[in-house]
C-alpha cells in the first residue's frame, strides 16, 4: 500500500496540473474584458490632471486589477471625462489594466 499511495499522489498532481495552467490561461485572455465585467468600486476623485490624462481617486478594494483601497492615478479610458470630474466628486467605477497601466474603464457619478 505504501508504494500504491505516491503514485496515486502523482496521478493526482498530474490531472490537476494542467486544470490549473487552463484556468490561468484564460483568466490572462479575459483580462482585457475585465473592466466591462468588473464590479463598480466607490471612490473619492482628489485630483484631475489634464495635462498628465489622469485622475487620482481615493478608492476601496479593486478585485479587478488586485489593489487594495488606496489613494492612486489612473488613467481614463475617454480623455472627455477628464473635462467632467473634479476634485471632491463620489463615483463608482471600473478600473482595469492596460499596457500595464490602471486605467477607468468605466464610471457613474454619485449624489
Amino acid at each position: 500500500m505504501r508504494l500504491l499511495a505516491p503514485s496515486l499522489l502523482a496521478l493526482i498532481c498530474a490531472f490537476s496540473l494542467p486544470a490549473q495552467a487552463q484556468h490561468d490561461h484564460h483568466a490572462a485572455a479575459n483580462a482585457t474584458s475585465a473592466g466591462k465585467a468588473a464590479p463598480l468600486t466607490e471612490g473619492v476623485v482628489k485630483k484631475v490632471d489634464k495635462a498628465a490624462g489622469e485622475v487620482v481617486i481615493q478608492h476601496g478594494q479593486l478585485d479587478s486589477i488586485g489593489m487594495p483601497p488606496m489613494t492612486m492615478s489612473f488613467g481614463v479610458a475617454d480623455k472627455g471625462w477628464l473635462n467632467k470630474l473634479k476634485a471632491g466628486d463620489k463615483i463608482r467605477f471600473a478600473a482595469e489594466l492596460k499596457d500595464g497601466n490602471a486605467i477607468v474603464s468605466r464610471y457613474e457619478a454619485l449624489r
